[in-house]
């Protein structure tokens, strides 16, 4: 059936050649498909920076009283706490800045990714930016003024759209210039979301101590300079991007048979079906549930492995309540160096696993996701138990890397079952399950240990149901995983409703939807160009991620001393 919105366009978007248009960033002969994952990379590792904006809350929870908060007065109400001046935040208020990234990155992708598929990779990458670091720069005046609502409108509201938009921007486009390497492709972009807070974590602390003074904690500032160096990157990023012609695939590249593996699909879904047909849903219960899992953990691990284990990180035999503060603050900083390791694992995982996927293939590839953490999950209560502090730290680094891995391997996946031509924008959609699990799994770990404190158990053991809850959410989706099918041919776009996309989406075809470039040009693209320019793009975001890499990798190393 023809796509009803399909008409809603204007017909002038087909002959948009402004400097932001996708007519004019379709690569020509000599550009290297190697120039497009740093370019992704330029933007994950600045819009990554959500992870680690816990790095503020306590500098900004004593942004009044400089070396101590000030509280506000007992009566004051809510609306006259968000816009008072007089008195310190809680940490527990800014908090709700983390929130707001997760819910308007999932939101915001559903709503504008269907936009960003026509508009093209530069000009969503060059609105992420203006998001982004106009959001940091709002939350700066914020700051400065003492009005936390907007550091919630602006980092919180307007930051989490460009999160949403600087996400998705390179998912179709890297999935176009790999489509012998899909896994490998999506891994090293959202790589770069894991790794931002490696970068940006370190380098708030530095600018902040930078700038504190008597009268000042120094995030205003930090605020500022952070905005303005991502800003640079991120447009570098954006500038960066190019997609393929049409029809282009590597040279000397044949796709398998169809017969080879049913799961990857020849025909393209419009993505305003998707809502429709059930493997979109099936695959949206796959990820939530995963990531329900992970995120989970990975917001409360340092207080589970303290509590888990309590004096026997340090050699006491001695539960958690039993310690002094000598040896709470030893503890603490063993479990600062256990979530540094996870977050390298998360890192790892997201390339590792999606490039593993290429081979395995998805579906295999979710099924050991599933399988090895149900596991996992449920040998963690035991191995607190046991006391087995190395095995149990070895467990949820896997769990951590697999819980990165299904964020980078579900754009292959839904490349594999929906086409590519729409993959950007259902995978927009499909974040909203990222919203959903960022608000279910560390509700069930927040609330279930607060509970188990509450019936007087020992916080030792207080972390066990948890374990057996996530495992089981694992098994749930371990079936929704096994009930994809391939889709079925009736939901695909005509070669008639293809060719008008194509057109929308500003890509140089007929009226047939055959590419207007010719095969001796095909072949000159994707390989070649200038090695030294490769290089430089290479180092710009390398350099920065082995360097975030480097000092939690220090942090991490007290784990083992």
């Amino acid at each position: 059936m023809a796509n009803s919105n399909a008409g809603a366009l204007p017909a002038t978007a087909i002959h948009d050649n402004g400097l932001l248009s996708k007519a004019r960033i379709v690569a020509k002969p000599g550009f290297n498909r190697w120039l497009v994952p740093p370019a992704a990379l330029a933007i994950h590792l600045c819009i990554g920076m959500a992870y680690g904006f816990s790095v503020f809350w306590l500098p900004l929870s004593m942004a009044v009283g400089i070396t101590e908060p000030v509280a506000c007065a007992a009566d004051m109400g809510f609306f006259q706490r968000i816009v008072s001046s007089s008195c310190d935040w809680r940490v527990s208020e800014l908090g709700w800045m983390y929130t707001l990234f997760f819910v308007l990155l999932g939101c915001s992708a559903a709503i504008w990714g269907g936009w960003l598929e026509r508009a093209g990779p530069r000009k969503a990458g060059v609105v992420s930016a203006l998001c982004w670091c106009g959001g940091l720069l709002i939350s700066a005046l914020g700051v400065h003024l003492h009005q936390i609502w907007m550091l919630w409108l602006g980092s919180g509201v307007i930051g989490g759209i460009g999160l949403g938009l600087g996400y998705i921007s390179p998912v179709s486009t890297l999935i176009k210039w790999f489509p012998d390497r899909r896994g490998m492709a999506t891994g090293m972009a959202i790589m770069g979301f894991g790794g931002g807070a490696l970068i940006g974590s370190p380098l708030a602390d530095m600018l902040m101590r930078h700038f504190a003074t008597p009268t000042s904690v120094g995030v205003k500032e930090t605020f500022v300079v952070m905005a303005l160096v991502y800003f640079a990157f991120m447009m570098a990023g954006a500038f960066g991007y190019r997609v393929p012609p049409t029809g282009w695939k590597p040279k000397g590249w044949t796709p398998p048979p169809a017969k080879e593996n049913a799961m990857i699909t020849r025909g393209h879904v419009h993505v305003s079906k998707v809502w429709g047909i059930p493997q979109f849903w099936l695959v949206w219960g796959v990820l939530c549930l995963n990531v329900s899992a992970g995120i989970g953990v990975i917001g409360m691990a340092s207080p589970m492995l303290q509590e888990m284990f309590g004096g026997r990180l340090i050699g006491v035999d001695a539960g958690f309540g039993q310690l002094d503060a000598a040896q709470l603050g030893a503890i603490a900083a063993i479990a600062a160096g256990f979530t540094g390791l996870l977050s390298l694992f998360n890192i790892g995982g997201r390339f590792f696993w999606a490039s593993m996927s290429d081979k395995l293939g998805r579906k295999t590839t979710y099924m050991i996701f599933f399988v090895l953490g149900f596991a996992l999950y449920a040998a963690a209560p035991s191995l607190g138990t046991a006391g087995s502090v190395a095995l149990f730290v070895a467990a949820f680094c896997v769990i951590v890397s697999m819980y990165g891995g299904g964020f980078a391997t579900v754009p292959a996946y839904l490349a594999d079952l929906f086409g590519t031509q729409h993959v950007g924008a259902i995978h927009g959609r499909l974040l909203t399950a990222w919203a959903t699990a960022g608000i279910l799994g560390p509700v069930v770990v927040g609330y279930m240990r607060e509970y188990q404190l509450s019936l007087g158990m020992p916080p030792s053991q207080v972390y066990n149901t948890t374990m057996y809850i996530l495992a089981g959410m694992l098994v749930l989706g371990l079936i929704c995983n096994l009930l994809v099918r391939p889709v079925d041919p009736k939901h695909f776009m005509s070669p008639e409703e293809l060719a008008r996309e194509k057109q929308l989406a500003n890509e140089k075809v007929d009226d047939s939807g055959q590419s207007l470039v010719s095969q001796e040009e095909m072949d000159r693209i994707g390989s070649g160009g200038n090695p030294l320019l490769i290089a430089l793009a290479w180092a710009a975001v390398g350099l920065p991620l082995a360097w975030g890499m480097w000092v939690t990798l220090e942090k991490a190393l007290i784990l083992f001393t």
